[in-house]
């Protein structure tokens, strides 16, 4: 191994001795950024806001995953939750946006996907 080997060894060493947790939500955000803008930021937004908004039990089978101009695509863990979210999209709608102080989002998309 070359000294210059050895040097960048020691130095990855260093930095792993001084890396520091950070909340998964602050790296999103930064890695959101760097590669998108707007839509993005807001999905993180809706994102920080989610459980306590829709409930823990809705939680658990609902995620946001996608902006589509105001229209918020929403992964959904069953057919039957598909169909039981219909019945309070105008509520989570007002939650939201009122949550936000804007009108963020006009509709909610369900759809069966990962969680």
């Amino acid at each position: 191994m070359t000294s210059m080997h050895c040097h960048k060894l020691a130095e990855m060493k260093a930095k792993k001795q001084k890396a520091k947790f950070e909340h998964i939500g602050s790296i999103l955000t930064d890695v959101l950024k760097t590669y998108r803008k707007d839509a993005d930021g807001e999905l993180v937004q809706v994102w920080q806001v989610w459980d306590e908004i829709v409930g823990e039990v809705i939680a658990q089978n609902a995620k946001p995953a996608a902006f589509k101009g105001k229209i918020l695509i929403v992964h959904v863990s069953s057919s039957t939750w598909v169909h039981q979210l219909q019945f309070l999209k105008k509520e989570m709608i007002a939650k939201l946006n009122n949550a936000f102080g804007k009108a963020l989002i006009d509709d909610l998309k369900f759809k069966i996907g990962k969680l």
